[in-house]
This record gives C-alpha cells, sequence and structure tokens, in this order.
C-alpha cells in the first residue's frame, strides 16, 4: 500500500511483465555505483524492468563486482542487458564472439544485444550474418536483442546536427525487411535505436513515419524504443501506448513514471475539467 493511493491514476501492471517494459541506461555516461544502482532499485525498482549496460561498460569491471551489479538487479525482478558491445568483439572474429555470448550467460546475463548501427563496416555485414548472431545468442540459452538504426554509423551517444549532410539514412524499406528478419529468427525483442528517429533532431523533424510504419508492421509488443530525451518519452506515451516498452537514461526514471501513471507534468490531466473545491461539513 502506497499513502496515497486514494488518487486516481493510471494502473500498470505488477512486475514481471510482459508490455510496458522500462530498460534504463546503467554505466557509460556517469559511473552508476554499485550502490547508487542498490539504493535506486530499493526506492524506484518497482518500476524498473531491465538495467542496460553501454559502451561494454560491464568489461571494465572485476568480474567479482560485475556479478553483484547482476545480482543486485535479479534479487529486484529486474533483468539485465549486455547493452551493442558485440560490435566491437566482432573486430576480433568469431571465436572472441563465442566466447563473449557464452561468458555473458555464464556471469547471469539475461539479454544480449546485438548491435550494429555504429560502425559502417557492422551495419553493412550480410543480414544473414546478423540472424546468425541472433540465432547464435538463443541457442546459447540468452534473449538476443537486435538493434535497428535508420541511419548508418550513428550509435553509442554519436551527437551529430545536420543529420541530411553528414549522414546516410537507410531506406525505410531495408529498415523493416532486416527488423522482420530478427523477429523470424527468434528475438526477444527489437531495439529501435533513436539516431535519425527522434534524436537531437527538432520535433518537427521526428522520423514519425518510421515509427508508424514498424508499429503499423509489428505492433509495438516487440518493439523498443530508445527515447532518452524527456521531450521523447513523453511523446510516446501520449501518442503510441502507455504499454510502449522503452529505453531511458536512469536519471529519467521519476519523471518517466509520474508521466506513465497520470501524477503529474501532462496538462490532458486537467484538460476539459471544472475545477471546484467544496468543503465537506
Amino acid at each position: 500500500m502506497k499513502p496515497f493511493d486514494f488518487v486516481s491514476t493510471h494502473p500498470v501492471a505488477p512486475k514481471p511483465r510482459s508490455k510496458g517494459l522500462v530498460e534504463i541506461r546503467g554505466p557509460y555516461y556517469s559511473a552508476v555505483t554499485y550502490d547508487y544502482l542498490r539504493g535506486l532499485l530499493d526506492d524506484w525498482g518497482e518500476y524498473v524492468d531491465g538495467l542496460k549496460f553501454a559502451g561494454g561498460s560491464f568489461s571494465l569491471l572485476s568480474e567479482e563486482r560485475l556479478r553483484m551489479y547482476i545480482e543486485v538487479c535479479h534479487s529486484h525482478g529486474v533483468f539485465v542487458d549486455t547493452g551493442g558491445w558485440i560490435e566491437r568483439v566482432l573486430v576480433d572474429g568469431a571465436d572472441a564472439v563465442d566466447k563473449y555470448i557464452d561468458k555473458c550467460r555464464d556471469l547471469g546475463f539475461d539479454v544480449l544485444e546485438v548491435s550494429s548501427g555504429m560502425a559502417p563496416e557492422v551495419m553493412n555485414m550480410p543480414l544473414e550474418d546478423k540472424v546468425a548472431l541472433v540465432k547464435r545468442v538463443r541457442r546459447a540459452g540468452l534473449k538476443p536483442k537486435p538493434e535497428v538504426s535508420l541511419l548508418v554509423g550513428a550509435g553509442a551517444g554519436t551527437h551529430i546536427s545536420g543529420y541530411e549532410e553528414k549522414m546516410e539514412y537507410r531506406s525505410l524499406d531495408s529498415f523493416i525487411e532486416e527488423t522482420r528478419a530478427y523477429l523470424e529468427a527468434g528475438a526477444y525483442m527489437i531495439m529501435v535505436e533513436s539516431e535519425g528517429i527522434t534524436e537531437d533532431l527538432p520535433p518537427q523533424k521526428w522520423r514519425l513515419d518510421a515509427i508508424k510504419r514498424l508499429v503499423d508492421e509489428f505492433g509495438y509488443d516487440k518493439l523498443m524504443f530508445e527515447a532518452s530525451d524527456p521531450p521523447v518519452f513523453k511523446w510516446y506515451l501520449k501518442n503510441i501506448s502507455r504499454d510502449v516498452n522503452l529505453f531511458i537514461d536512469h536519471s529519467q526514471i521519476v519523471e518517466f513514471t509520474a508521466w506513465k501513471h497520470g501524477l503529474w507534468g501532462d496538462r490532458d490531466l486537467w484538460r476539459g475539467k471544472t475545477i471546484r473545491y467544496t468543503p465537506s461539513e
């Protein structure tokens, strides 16, 4: 029980959830120490479904310390995602990739992201090779979460202005084709990168056509959209569904949850209502 349950809010299913998943970014842009993470989950873990490491940050920790991170997540019902480091591991060849996948399983990771958005060399890898990676992750007993990106050579916090001049957009058809191939191969979830769709773009230039096409083709249950800026996650909650799966920064979990539950911030909560107060006798 919470002390203010008498105030009307939007109900959210208890964990473990199958939709409306919220994955937060762990160590990368900020250190997110073990003690910080434990405190964060003690207070707000009810609203967090997954933790994603970024940029291979977990490889900087000792194995003992990394296992502590994973265990504290599991103790709060939070799955642990590798983030997209596999495209860096690919530089060292197939043997390194196999060892990486198996080690992630042995450490207790739940989800392994099959990323390809950062380097054009990886993004241009044959789709059949990427599908083979998805299947290899499944065989290892992990949940594969392949990444799809509308831009070639973007990701990992790349901040770019003037996309039209500096970056190469993919066709929507190839974007959809890749997503379909991953789902048919048994992907647990598709990670939709924000670069080229919303990130570093003014709202009037957001690629809503790409979002709409994905949702029309596949629904939103198997899609997770990167929404690391508050205006972006607010748009998804209002225009797609409160049950959309989103990836946000750990620092945003409280504001995000307030919006998702209808606690505060959205002016539509008041729109059209006559507000009065008549004291009870």
